[in-house]
């Protein structure tokens, strides 16, 4: 096992942890059984405050919260990252001592060049020969030493490539929502911090979604077609951000776009166009043939400083769909300038 449990001791924890699943009302994936067990055996501190702090706000455990949670506190502290920073230091290393080879090699063909050179001005035509003869086997010696570490390099260079690829893929999980593949809220951040390092002043414009009537449409039609629903609204929605936008899932039921150097204005029209097309989209169930409930969408739109924490940005823009929820569904709320 995992945790090195005793196969006595890894079976009670593992009934613990479905019996836990269910007093949360969650059904027993494997991502949300190793958040389970992991809260359990309070392998991580952090992990547990995370859930408890939901707890006490009586706020629902879900899905797409325990996702979070394994993507943030879980997976993050995988073996396999220990395994990267490892290979990374293998590369460093190769990289570091090719480099002094190389640099060693290159001060021994330039002392023996400097040696040599007073031979080469001598009338005596023994010690030109011998002269001429040393530079040859020098620089014979300095090719054969740069095509090895050339080799080396070439070593270094597919292992490099490996790891970027590895990389990539880490940053798919720890980035990504595991469902709809959009971006989640770590990789929201990390974009702001990033587009404020590089202008401090510039605006992005922030336009969040909230499907209408999401959880009543969960508890009837359950949460395999609710899953499907959501990743074919991810899709339509990403389908109207380009390469410089960030489409977000922010929430279960909640998305959110940040525009870059996007006026309110035009995030408005964005937002309009969205939400015309989610209301013509007709879903049929595969199973039964039948038409499932037309899906309508609640948005807010405005603009921040890309200083603005990912917090603030989302329960702000979020406040002007909560102004008008009680009234109506299927809106745009733009913010006043």
């Amino acid at each position: 096992m995992k945790y090195h449990d005793s196969i006595v001791t890894a079976e009670k924890k593992m009934h613990a942890a479905i019996k836990q699943l269910q007093l949360w009302h969650i059904a027993a994936t494997p991502i949300n059984y190793a958040v389970s067990y992991g809260y359990l055996n309070k392998h991580s501190k952090a992990l547990n405050a995370a859930i408890e702090k939901q707890l006490a706000a009586v706020k629902k455990l879900d899905n797409f919260f325990l996702e979070q949670i394994y993507s943030q506190y879980i997976l993050v502290q995988s073996a396999f990252r220990g395994e990267l920073i490892d290979d990374l230091d293998e590369v460093l290393i190769d990289l570091q001592a090719n480099s002094q080879q190389s640099s060693s090699c290159t001060k021994r063909l330039v002392t023996q060049l400097d040696d040599n050179m007073v031979r080469l001005n001598s009338t005596d035509k023994d010690e030109i020969f011998i002269a001429i003869k040393k530079i040859r086997q020098t620089t014979q010696e300095f090719k054969l030493a740069q095509e090895k570490i050339v080799e080396q390099l070439l070593v270094s260079k597919q292992s490099t490539e490996a790891l970027r690829s590895e990389l990539e893929d880490v940053k798919k999980e720890i980035y990504l929502d595991p469902l709809t593949r959009l971006y989640n809220r770590k990789a929201m951040a990390k974009h702001l911090e990033l587009w404020c390092s590089a202008d401090p002043d510039q605006q992005v414009a922030a336009i969040v979604i909230n499907i209408d009537q999401f959880s009543q449409m969960n508890e009837s039609l359950g949460p395999l077609i609710s899953d499907v629903l959501l990743t074919k609204i991810a899709n339509k929605i990403s389908s109207y951000v380009d390469e410089s936008g960030l489409p977000i899932r922010s929430a279960g039921d909640e998305f959110l776009i940040l525009l870059p150097d996007v006026e309110r204005s035009m995030a408005g029209e964005i937002a309009e166009k969205i939400r015309q097309s989610i209301e013509k989209l007709r879903f049929i169930s595969s199973k039964s043939g039948t038409r499932l409930p037309q899906i309508t969408l609640s948005m807010g739109v405005s603009d921040y400083n890309v200083a603005t924490s990912a917090h603030n940005i989302i329960n702000q823009t979020r406040a002007l769909i909560n102004q008008q929820a009680n009234r109506r569904t299927n809106f745009v709320s733009i913010a006043n300038s």
